[in-house]
C-alpha cells in the first residue's frame, strides 16, 4: 500500500496520503485529495480525540492513524499550527527518501530554517492562499483550494520527486501555483493575510470595549461583519503566526498606522479634498484584482 509514489515517463503514480491536522485546512483537504483518480487511501492524525471521531464521522479520512504511522505513507500534509510544524518535523526524521512532507502553514522563513536537514529534500514548504474564520473538522469544506492561490517556497531546495508530486497534487486541486522564496513569501503574507487579521481582531475588541455594544451592533450591516470576520479565526493558529512573524507583521501594522493617521489628521483638518483624494487612491485597489 505504501511508497507507491514513482515517477514513471514522467507522471506520478498513486500514492496514499496521511494529513496531520484534521481542522478547517486538513479536512477540506482530505475532501478534495478523495476525489482524485491518483490517490488511493486518505488517513488522518490529529491529537485532539474529539477531532478524530468528529473527522471520521463526517467522512473527511478513511481511517485514524497515530503520527508515529504517517511515515509510512507517501505524502504527508502538515495542516497544524506553525508552531506544531516545526515540532511535527523534528519528529519526521526517520522517512523514507521516497516520501514527500508538505506543510500548509502560514509563515514559512522560520519554518524551513528548522527542516531537519536531513529531510529537507523530503520537505515542501507551500502555503495554500485560502480557508475561512471558522476552525475544528466541522468546517471542512468541498473545494475550499479551487480556483485558490498556493504559493510554493525555495522549491530548489526540495527533491526532484518531491517537487514533481507536489506540482501535481496542486495542480489537480485546480489550484494556481506562484513560486518565491519564503523570505518573500513572509513580507507579502504579512500586507495580505496577517496584518488583516490584527486588524479585524482590534475592530473587534473597540466595539466590544464600549458599554452599549450590543446597541452598536444591532446596527452592524454588511461593511463592519465582513471587516470583523476574520476575529472568529482560531486565537491560538494566530498567536502562532504572530509569533514567527512578528518583525514583517509589525512593519505592515505601522505603515497602515501612517495611512490611518494622515486620514485622521485630514479629518481633524477638515482637509476633506484631501480625504476624497485618498479614498480614489484606496478605490484603484480592486483594479488591480479585476
Amino acid at each position: 500500500m505504501m511508497y507507491n509514489a514513482t515517477i514513471i515517463n514522467q507522471e506520478v503514480s498513486r500514492m496514499d496520503i496521511a494529513i496531520v491536522g484534521l481542522g478547517l485546512m486538513g479536512g477540506s483537504l482530505a475532501l478534495s485529495l478523495k476525489k482524485l483518480d491518483f490517490i488511493n487511501d486518505v488517513v488522518g492524525c490529529d491529537h485532539n480525540e474529539y477531532h478524530t471521531q468528529e473527522a471520521l464521522k463526517l467522512g473527511l479520512v478513511d481511517k485514524i492513524v497515530e503520527f508515529d504511522d504517517v511515515k509510512n505513507y507517501d505524502v504527508i500534509f502538515l495542516a497544524i499550527p506553525v508552531n506544531g510544524i516545526i515540532n511535527a518535523l523534528s519528529n519526521l526524521t526517520n522517512v523514507s527518501k521516497n516520501v514527500t512532507i508538505i506543510d500548509l502553514g502560514s509563515t514559512k522563513e522560520l519554518i524551513v530554517s528548522k527542516v531537519p536537514q536531513k529531510i529537507r529534500k523530503n520537505f515542501v514548504a507551500s502555503h495554500p492562499m485560502t480557508g475561512t474564520e471558522n476552525f475544528g473538522p466541522t468546517a471542512a469544506v468541498e473545494n475550499l483550494y479551487t480556483n485558490k492561490v498556493v504559493v510554493l517556497c525555495d522549491l530548489e531546495d526540495s527533491g526532484e520527486l518531491q517537487r514533481d508530486i507536489s506540482k501535481k497534487i496542486f495542480k489537480s486541486l485546480k489550484m494556481q501555483k506562484y513560486f518565491m522564496s519564503s523570505h518573500e513569501h513572509d513580507r507579502h503574507a504579512a500586507f495580505i493575510s496577517h496584518m488583516p487579521h490584527a486588524i479585524s481582531f482590534s475592530i473587534a475588541n473597540t466595539v466590544m470595549k464600549q458599554e452599549q455594544k450590543h446597541n452598536i451592533l444591532a446596527l452592524a450591516a454588511g461593511g463592519f461583519r465582513s471587516m470583523s470576520r476574520l476575529a472568529k479565526s482560531s486565537p491560538d493558529m494566530w498567536e502562532d503566526i504572530f509569533t514567527q512573524n512578528k518583525n514583517n507583521l509589525i512593519e505592515a501594522i505601522e505603515l497602515f498606522e501612517d495611512e490611518l493617521s494622515k486620514l485622521k489628521q485630514d479629518i481633524i483638518n477638515e482637509d476633506f479634498k484631501s480625504v476624497n483624494k485618498t479614498m480614489q487612491n484606496a478605490n484603484k485597489l480592486q483594479e488591480i484584482f479585476n
